[in-house]
């Protein structure tokens, strides 16, 4: 190296200004990382606190008798207000009778089965073919109170013997046990109606003759 040149010294790195980071970000971010701490560990809790219930495998038709492979069980993280009924007590659930239609993957709730049969004794089930313009708007549902109101036959007058002493049509109380979906091109509804045993076959023939209507008693009886 020659005399005349100097000896570079050590560089000083440049200094960076450090940020002046603001207290109320600083707090902000704190609430966020605690906001999320306490989010994971409600998850948590919920996944752990899982109620073994019973489901449904399969479809039951309403009024058939269940049994131990129409049910099965799973683990679920269950609402307080959800009623279902829990796995220990399977068995005592089957033998019972279906009082809604169940479908598969649903959770069972003590409401939709029965011990009684939904025909009781002294009565007889009537079955009605509605077509879709004769079918309620209101959902038929099992348990509902309806008259059967015999009516002339198409293209007919009523005759003496269709309408009461004071001139009203001839009425059947009953009861929808069961009420089909809509028939495929004819959307014909068919509704299993229970009556009095005496009034059955009266029934069946109005059915017969096509002189049935079916009304929906309102929800309070009168």
């Amino acid at each position: 190296m020659s005399p005349q040149q100097a000896v570079a010294g050590p560089v000083a790195p440049p200094r960076v200004s450090a940020r002046r980071r603001r207290p109320g970000v600083i707090a902000l971010s704190l609430a966020l990382i605690a906001a999320g701490g306490a989010g994971v560990a409600v998850l948590l809790l919920q996944v752990g606190n899982r109620t073994p219930v019973v489901t449904v495998v399969r479809e039951v038709q309403v009024g058939q008798v269940l049994t131990e492979q129409d049910l099965g069980e799973a683990s679920v993280a269950l609402d307080p207000a959800v009623k279902a009924v829990r796995a220990d007590d399977l068995k005592s659930v089957v033998g019972k009778r279906a009082a809604v239609e169940l479908k598969p993957g649903s959770l069972l709730s003590p409401s939709q089965v029965t011990k009684d049969s939904l025909v009781k004794s002294g009565e007889q089930l009537v079955p009605i073919g509605l077509k879709p313009e004769q079918v309620p708007a209101t959902d038929l549902v099992p348990g509902q109170t309806v008259q059967l109101v015999q009516v002339p036959a198409q293209g007919a007058a009523a005759a003496a013997d269709e309408t009461a002493d004071d001139g009203a049509p001839k009425t059947i109380a009953g009861r929808v046990v069961k009420a089909s979906t809509a028939a495929p091109g004819t959307g014909v509804v068919v509704v299993d109606v229970a009556t009095a045993a005496k009034d059955g076959p009266t029934a069946a023939a109005w059915v017969s003759a096509g002189a049935v209507r079916l009304v929906l008693d309102a929800p309070d009886g009168r």
